[in-house]
């Protein structure tokens, strides 16, 4: 059980985490990423706009310009934000339309 003001991704997501440490470990560059994923927090659904479906997994603004794309049988599945210097994920957006339930659902991100 954890200290922190915000539950593990792993711990709210558990299925969607195990296959961002799957397809991260697939590719050879972004390995590194995967040993990061389980340590991860939740700080709720991004609220900047209407339209906008990503998870937080830093607080709001610490994303960075760097992105990784995750396919799975060559399709973009998901994208992951990452920090400036490119060694924390930010935010997870989830592109192929899956029900991730209530707790993906729109809220208040307190920072």
């Amino acid at each position: 059980m954890t200290t922190e003001p915000h539950p593990r991704l792993a711990d709210v997501f558990p299925d969607l985490t195990a296959e961002i440490i799957t397809l991260l470990g697939e590719q050879d560059e972004n390995g590194p990423l995967a040993g990061k994923v389980g340590g991860l927090l939740f700080y709720g659904a991004c609220t900047c706009s209407s339209m906008c479906t990503n998870l937080l997994t830093a607080p709001p603004g610490s994303s960075g310009s760097w992105m990784v794309q995750l396919k799975r049988n060559g399709e973009d599945v998901i994208l992951l934000s990452l920090d400036p210097t490119a060694t924390t994920i930010t935010d997870i957006e989830v592109l192929d339309g899956r029900d991730l339930g209530p707790t993906s659902r729109r809220r208040s991100v307190s920072v």
